[in-house]
């Protein structure tokens, strides 16, 4: 954690102007878009990778659709993870995220300025409206990020099991599901270190609905889960 911290006193003005951007966007979202506040957290972004000593490798962008949503389901290292993927996907998109993880500092600010989606996982009729919300954002063109493992405790570049129902809102929606593999991710936060540090996404190729509509969503969820782990080996090994 030592990383992020040198980033936030070495940038704390910019903090302090996200901090201002994301209390406005709740106060007043009339006067936010999608679209401008997406490049103003790429630039917030940069900056701290700049500070931080972060370089990221990014493969398989022209493989994304080039028209239309989708959903991208990466494997999950850690904090960074969804800093990371964001700052290498220049077209806007958003994230689902777990309510009670939402409200820290900072962390609430910029899940505001990417419209993300909370969910309050300990509601089941929460949980069941904000689905519908998200399939009917994708269905109008929005790109999500979803974490299909749930979680992460230093399983580095290993890939736990992905949970199937964590791919029900892309089945409904009937939208195409890419595979996104990251690797070193957790190098970022997981060490008290200020030395550069290299992480890599990669994105893979996406799989349509017509290839997808006719397997359960475990079937889809090991698809998903075997591409990313042989991208991971290939690289890695």
């Amino acid at each position: 954690m030592l990383r992020i911290y040198y980033a936030i006193l070495k940038a704390l003005p910019s903090v302090f102007a996200l901090i201002r951007k994301g209390h406005d966007a709740k106060r007043h979202p009339e006067r936010h878009n999608i679209d401008a506040d997406y490049e103003l957290l790429q630039y917030y972004i940069g900056l701290f990778q700049k500070i931080a000593h972060i370089t990221t490798t990014v493969t398989g962008t022209e493989l994304l659709p080039a028209d239309g949503s989708y959903v991208m389901f990466p494997n999950h290292q850690g904090k960074y993870d969804g800093i990371g993927l964001i700052g290498a996907h220049k077209r806007p998109c958003t994230v689902v995220i777990d309510a009670k993880r939402s409200h820290f500092p900072i962390v609430s600010e910029f899940i505001t300025l990417i419209h993300g989606f909370r969910l309050d996982r300990t509601s089941m009729r929460s949980q069941f409206e904000g689905m519908s919300a998200i399939v009917d954002e994708i269905r109008a063109g929005r790109r999500f990020i979803v974490f299909p493992e749930g979680g992460y405790h230093k399983n580095h570049n290993n890939v736990l099991a992905f949970r199937p129902g964590a791919f029900k809102s892309a089945i409904r929606a009937k939208c195409p599901i890419v595979p996104v593999a990251l690797i070193d991710s957790y190098k970022v936060l997981e060490f008290n270190s200020l030395k550069p540090v290299q992480t890599q996404v990669h994105f893979l190729k996406p799989i349509t609905y017509d290839e997808y509509k006719d397997l359960t969503s475990q079937q889809i969820a090991n698809r998903v889960r075997d591409a990313i782990v042989e991208k991971i080996v290939s690289v890695v090994s």
